[in-house]
């Protein structure tokens, strides 16, 4: 069986993948309310306005580490014969532990101070913003990888 990583990033399905994750970025962000969903919104056009195109990049850029890091869970699904998306919803703990784990790293390296403020402002509610998007994470994999 393909890893996740040759599945999401080989040339025929690596932009489809790419815009979908922009896709589910833009709506995960436009579903937060309250005050935090203030500041993350804030922050998502703060960056998109200074920076445009730096979140499709970003993406892009860590695509192949984002579906490293889920193989594990992807495998666990497909071997167990589950269904993709429910079993990411079920370890959606998992999911965010393992991305949010590689966007720790990049920030601590970014050179962008606009980028690690927002990032740093934003780390503290991170695992439930994550969270929340892994129903549609796991439907975005599901659709792409089968």
């Amino acid at each position: 069986m393909a890893s996740l990583t040759e599945t999401l990033t080989n040339d025929t399905k690596k932009a489809a993948v790419i815009n979908d994750c922009c896709t589910l970025i833009d709506a995960e962000v436009a579903d937060k309310g309250g005050i935090s969903g203030m500041a993350i919104k804030a922050g998502y056009a703060a960056v998109k306005g200074i920076k445009p195109g730096f979140i499709k990049q970003a993406v892009e850029d860590l695509l192949p580490e984002f579906s490293k890091a889920l193989d594990p869970l992807y495998q666990e699904a497909k071997t167990g014969g589950k269904p993709v998306a429910a079993h990411f919803t079920s370890n959606s703990s998992r999911v965010a532990g393992a991305l949010l784990a590689i966007t720790d790293t990049k920030v601590s390296h970014s050179k962008s101070g606009l980028i690690k403020g927002t990032y740093e402002k934003l780390r503290g509610t991170a695992v439930k913003n994550v969270e929340s998007a892994v129903p549609r994470l796991g439907a975005l994999i599901a659709k792409h990888a089968g």
